[in-house]
């Protein structure tokens, strides 16, 4: 579950960019041990709406508290790192903002469109909070054409109230499913590990599919400190290629599953072998 973060150029490059415009990646605020792979093939997540998280899930690295006011000037920021670093791949996360009436809404998709017009060639996956269910809000997001529409479910219903008290797993499941259903595809997450059953996972991967679900990521939960979620199993290397077999042939398109897979981990390569299949 340890790996060494390699020293690469291409790291080196979009470190030395990223401070130089003030903008953060969730690679660095969620400590992702494969930032240095993910540098390397072209794909970077960056991190907008600050640093500061309105919700308060107990698995998480990124802090919580009262976020600062949007920047302006962010969203032409992002454009100006993807397109300076050639970013094949460009994924778009940010903290929840349940203090903005859209929930961040427009300046994602202002985000989106940017990175469009600056590097036209790149795909633009967004991994977006729930929006508190604000279906017009999505629209605004999928308006701007995303190429994956990306929200983590994270863990089985039954540990919501544990995990991520202030998220509702039906409310996560629609985002997903209006997404699919406006003809985007649609990517989510699974942690394992945090103490759910088989049962409980595999009905969840069987409701993700139900829905259409183009790409399922499924990694093992390490808990950033001690005073997070305590992690509660560590899942054989050889159980997750059963998961990854047991979602494709439900009808997931590509299930990438491993110890040390995040959501964004190899987001380009799925997403090319998805769209080859469709």
């Amino acid at each position: 579950m340890k790996r060494e973060l390699p020293v690469t150029p291409e790291g080196k490059e979009v470190r030395k960019l990223l401070s130089k415009l003030h903008l953060n990646t969730v690679c660095r605020e969620a400590n992702c041990p494969n930032r240095g792979q993910c540098f390397s093939e072209g794909t970077a997540t960056f991190l907008i709406m600050g640093d500061i998280c309105t919700r308060d899930c107990r698995f998480c690295n990124i802090a919580g508290g009262s976020p600062r006011k949007l920047e302006e000037t962010e969203p032409r920021r992002v454009a100006e790192a993807s397109a300076k670093l050639k970013l094949k791949h460009v994924v778009i996360t940010s903290v929840t903002r349940d203090d903005l009436s859209d929930g961040g809404a427009a300046h994602f998709a202002k985000t989106i469109n940017m990175v469009h017009e600056k590097l036209p060639t790149g795909a633009v996956e967004v991994l977006i909070p729930d929006l508190m269910g604000n279906e017009d809000a999505l629209d605004v997001i999928l308006n701007s054409k995303p190429d994956v529409l990306n929200h983590n479910v994270e863990t089985v219903p039954e540990l919501y109230s544990a995990v991520r008290p202030k998220a509702i797993y039906s409310r996560s499941m629609k985002i997903l499913e209006l997404s699919k259903e406006k003809g985007f595809i649609t990517k989510s997450g699974l942690m394992v590990g945090l103490g759910e059953t088989d049962e409980q996972l595999y009905r969840t991967i069987n409701e993700l599919a139900d829905i259409g679900l183009d790409i399922l990521t499924i990694g093992q939960y390490s808990a950033p400190s001690r005073t997070h979620y305590p992690v509660k199993a560590y899942i054989h290397p050889d159980t997750f290629l059963e998961m990854a077999e047991f979602g494709e042939k439900a009808g997931i398109g590509k299930v990438v599953a491993g110890p040390l897979v995040r959501s964004s981990f190899r987001a380009g390569i799925a997403l090319k072998e998805v769209l080859e299949k469709h």
